[in-house]
């Protein structure tokens, strides 16, 4: 498969060249079968899990993961998102802000390598440089599909 940086032309292009859909969040005390119908209804993969009070970015629940867990009954659908999000550690983790200016071959190693001495990653949240706003979700996918559509040079 290409890559993003194959066939890169004079103005490099970036996630917003991606166009990522906005992000679909959800509250920490929401149930897990309404995050699943909204991630159904939209037909996302991931969905960023905010605070109630603050709208601090706080993980993040993956529709896979979910799936699994709700199998196994680790979780039901009426038990809150915050038994089965996936927390994002800030003490003494460094991470990748990932925003609409950066370039695809950033992302493209963000995914390959995650944060600094991370591991893979099937998507980056879309923030601002402050980290202060979700404005969206990027997956490995979407840019695939980006280099996959993408006239040669």
């Amino acid at each position: 498969m290409a890559t993003a940086a194959t066939n890169h032309t004079p103005q490099q292009a970036t996630v917003e060249d991606l166009d990522p859909p906005p992000a679909l969040s959800c509250k920490p005390s929401d149930p897990i079968s309404t995050a699943m119908l909204h991630a159904y209804e939209r037909d996302y993969s991931h969905l960023t899990v905010v605070s109630s009070d603050t709208r601090a970015l706080l993980g993040y629940l993956s529709i896979p993961r979910l799936k699994e867990l709700l199998k196994n009954g680790t979780v039901k659908d009426g038990d809150p998102v915050e038994m089965a999000m996936q927390k994002f550690r800030r003490k003494g983790n460094v991470y990748k802000v990932i925003t609409m200016d950066t370039p695809l071959e950033e992302l493209e190693e963000f995914f390959e390598s995650g944060s600094v001495g991370g591991s893979k990653q099937d998507f980056a949240v879309v923030t601002d440089l402050n980290r202060r706003f979700v404005l969206g979700v990027a997956t490995k996918w979407d840019l695939e599909e980006f280099v996959r559509r993408r006239p040669p040079a």
